[in-house]
């Protein structure tokens, strides 16, 4: 198996991780002050990889996610010499880092697209998406998911250029091959480096409608215009399968790289579309998100349910993955909160997250019960939650500052945090949490350790048992000779799980339990789950 099937990865965006020079912003500086919190040393969370969202130069105009050189840091996170340092100090811990590929569109202001624009017979127009007026409007009705229509108007060449987020952020033409050549070049210059694998940013964005036909109309499906159409001409068009393989061709030419891909969908999500970017042949990505997690209820049902599907579209090579919250959405802790049952809540998804098959990911603030607030109007930075407020809250929140100590800014800064601290971090912190048994960050150290030492919890099959009454999630990881059960009790009252895995033995115990039940050997037929109770134990 790959490294990364059996890894924990942890997605940090650098802006809000831990600011190491005072300005407010997180920094590639503060990230190396803070890998030994990460693994390390006996008291790590234990993870084993960082996926950084972008630290490119960037205008900034979708915070990193507009790219203006594909080959160097941002001042506001450091230089190349910080960056070159966290992969070391990164490596020697033995945490992989995984970069932000965002490779669908650029910056305006990126000197490809500024020679583009240039004029019509430059030799990089074509790197671009430029197209004529049709009768003196727009080339067809595509939307922008950021708000408004996908094409801007250029007075000084007479055209419209395509983008599938900001004007400011134009798509590439990924059916040039100068463009195809271009990009891999860059990609052989960080993995040339180094890093250890890439999260590629709207993977099913990459190939448009040669035809530019319009999509059907999905009249009031959302908050955004842009959910009134089924995006089927502008996204998921089956050349970009082939832009895929050539960039897994290139990973594989080097050794022990990963891929995981975005492919945006709406919700609820499915797994059956991420699913067929691995390739018939598992010859395209490593794996592609799943993010049914991110829109699941807080029942056993609809998460088993998001499980089976995946683990129908995933069979034999295909390696599923599953995620709670991400810097798009807002955190799960916050999704499922519910007055003094959050923390309770918040350890039964992370028993599930890492006890499935398949790799997980958490994002920062996940392990202390980060939650998210709405940012006021004022303070609002995102691009998203400018354009729709008050009906959207905008990705802000999801993106606050971590939370370190319960001084005035969190432990994250000296300075003015670049987000307001719009959360209780006076109480959730890591400094209040490390320590303590009883705590998030404890339990989450806990289950990640229990989970590297426990093979058949990170590459056993899976298999999902019937529960009487409901409210229980129950299922088996089994390798070779090694079973282990899952008991995952969703509801705020008791309940009794007969045992129909067969005769029980001597050999069987209790490995875990999120009410801290010591680890005993039982024979009984049923096990009785307490209240918001999860259980991981070893049947014999």
């Amino acid at each position: 198996m790959s490294w990364w099937q059996e890894a924990v990865i942890y997605q940090i965006y650098p802006r809000s991780f831990y600011d190491s020079n005072g300005d407010g912003v997180g920094d590639l500086q503060g990230i190396i002050d803070k890998l030994d919190y990460l693994n390390g040393k006996p008291d790590s969370l234990g993870i084993d990889a960082i996926w950084l969202s972008p630290i490119n130069p960037s205008p900034m105009f979708d915070f990193g996610y507009d790219i203006s050189d594909y080959e160097g840091i941002d001042s506001v996170f450091g230089d190349m010499k910080t960056f070159k340092l966290l992969l070391k100090e990164a490596h020697k811990r033995k945490i992989r880092i995984i970069l932000d590929l965002v490779i669908n569109h650029t910056s305006h202001l990126h000197p490809w697209f500024i020679e583009s624009r240039s004029s019509k017979d430059n030799k990089k127009r074509d790197w671009y998406i430029w197209k004529d007026p049709v009768n003196g409007k727009e080339p067809n009705k595509w939307l922008g998911s950021f708000g408004g229509k996908a094409w801007e108007f250029d007075e000084k060449t007479g055209q419209y250029y395509y983008h599938a987020f900001l004007k400011e952020q134009p798509d590439l033409n990924w059916r040039n091959p100068e463009v195809r050549k271009a990009v891999f070049k860059m990609i052989k210059f960080w993995l040339d480096l180094g890093v250890d694998g890439f999260r590629l940013d709207v993977v099913n964005y990459y190939i448009k409608d040669e035809q530019l036909r319009n999509n059907p109309v999905n009249i009031f499906k959302g908050v955004r215009p842009y959910d009134w159409q089924y995006h089927i001409y502008d996204r998921n068009r089956p050349e970009t399968h082939e832009i895929i393989k050539g960039f897994r061709k290139l990973l594989n030419s080097y050794k022990d790289r990963m891929s995981v891909g975005e492919v945006f969908q709406e919700p609820p999500g499915t797994a059956e579309l991420p699913a067929a970017y691995y390739g018939e042949k598992n010859d395209e990505l490593h794996m592609a998100f799943n993010f049914s997690f991110l829109y699941s209820k807080w029942n056993a049902g609809s998460f088993m349910k998001s499980v089976l599907e995946s683990e129908k579209f995933h069979p034999g090579t295909h390696w599923p993955n599953y995620t709670l919250s991400n810097h798009d959405q807002p955190r799960h802790y916050y999704r499922y909160r519910r007055r003094d049952e959050s923390v309770q809540r918040a350890k039964i998804a992370a028993m599930l997250l890492l006890t499935l098959r398949g790799t997980p990911f958490l994002y920062y603030g996940e392990e202390i019960g980060m939650t998210c607030e709405r940012i006021p109007k004022d303070k609002i930075q995102d691009p998203v939650g400018k354009k729709y407020w008050p009906f959207h809250p905008g990705r802000d929140g999801a993106r606050l500052p971590m939370s370190w100590n319960n001084g005035e800014k969190a432990g994250f800064t000296t300075g003015e945090p670049w987000l307001p601290l719009v959360f209780n971090h006076k109480e959730v912190n890591v400094q209040n949490q490390a320590g303590d048994a009883s705590s998030l960050f404890e339990f989450y150290r806990k289950l990640i350790a229990l989970r590297k030492k426990t093979k058949s919890l990170r590459l056993g099959d899976f298999q999902s048992l019937e529960s009487e009454p409901k409210q229980i999630m129950a299922y088996t990881r089994t390798l070779g000779k090694e079973k282990i059960l899952i008991l995952l009790n969703f509801e705020n009252k008791p309940a009794i799980f007969p045992l129909q895995i067969g005769k029980t033995g001597k050999q069987s115990e209790i490995l875990f339990s999120t009410h801290g039940r010591k680890i005993v050997p039982f024979e009984s037929p049923e096990i009785q789950l307490e209240p918001y109770e999860g259980i991981i134990a070893k049947i014999g």
